[in-house]
C-alpha cells in the first residue's frame, strides 16, 4: 500500500485545486513544464516515429505538452490507478488511456515509457515494483523523474542517486542518464536499453 492511498490523497487535491498542476500535487504550471522539458530532452527528438506510454498520466498533461510543442509521438497511451483521472485524461486527450495499478502489473509494451511524478507518493517496494514493471515493457527506453534525497517522509517518496543506480545495475540497464541541477530535490532519469 502508498504511504497514503492514491484516491484519497489526489481526490482530496483536486477538491482543493481542481483541474491544475496543484491537483496532481505539483507546485506549479511552470514546474510541472520543467520537469516535462527535461524529461523530453531525455527522449529521441523524432519522437513521432515511437510509441510513447505516460506511466501515472494524471489529466493527460504531458499529452497536452507535447501537442503544445508539436512532438506528439507516434502513438501515446496514458495509464493511471486513479479511475477519476483517468476519465479526465481521456475527456482532455482524446487518446487511450487505461486504468492500471503499474505497481502490480506490466503496462502495455511500447517503445518509450515516461513517468512524471508517479512514484512520489509509493513506498519504496511499489517504487521498484513500478520502475521495474515499466523498464520491462519499455522497447527503447524508461524516462522518469523523481524526488531525490538523501532523507525520509512521511508523505513522499525520495530516491537517492545510489538507489537509482543500484535499481539500473539490477535491470541491467544498458545506458543509465541522470539530469539534475534543473530543480532542487528533483531528478530525471532514462533508463535506456
Amino acid at each position: 500500500m502508498p504511504r497514503i492511498a492514491n484516491e484519497v490523497f489526489y481526490k482530496n487535491a483536486i477538491k482543493k485545486y481542481g483541474l491544475t498542476p496543484q491537483g496532481v500535487c505539483w507546485r506549479s504550471y511552470a514546474h510541472q513544464h520543467i520537469r516535462f522539458e527535461i524529461l523530453c530532452e531525455l527522449l529521441p527528438s523524432n519522437l513521432q516515429n515511437y510509441s510513447l506510454l505516460d506511466a501515472g498520466c494524471g489529466f493527460g498533461d504531458l499529452y497536452g505538452y507535447l501537442k503544445n510543442n508539436h512532438t506528439l509521438p507516434k502513438s501515446y497511451t496514458g495509464v493511471d490507478v486513479v479511475e477519476m483521472m483517468c476519465a479526465i485524461a481521456r475527456k482532455k486527450t482524446g487518446a487511450e488511456i487505461l486504468h492500471a495499478d503499474i505497481t502490480q502489473t506490466e503496462p502495455p509494451v511500447h517503445d518509450y515509457i515516461l513517468c512524471s511524478g508517479a512514484l512520489n507518493i509509493l513506498t519504496p517496494y511499489e517504487t521498484t515494483a513500478f520502475i521495474n514493471n515499466c523498464y520491462k515493457s519499455a522497447k527503447k527506453g524508461f524516462v522518469f523523474n523523481a524526488l531525490c534525497a538523501e532523507k525520509g517522509s512521511q508523505t513522499y517518496n525520495y530516491l537517492s542517486k545510489e538507489h537509482i543506480e543500484r535499481l539500473a545495475k539490477e535491470l541491467n540497464v544498458a545506458k543509465l542518464t541522470l539530469r539534475e541541477n534543473y530543480m532542487e530535490g528533483d531528478i530525471s532519469v532514462g533508463f535506456f536499453k
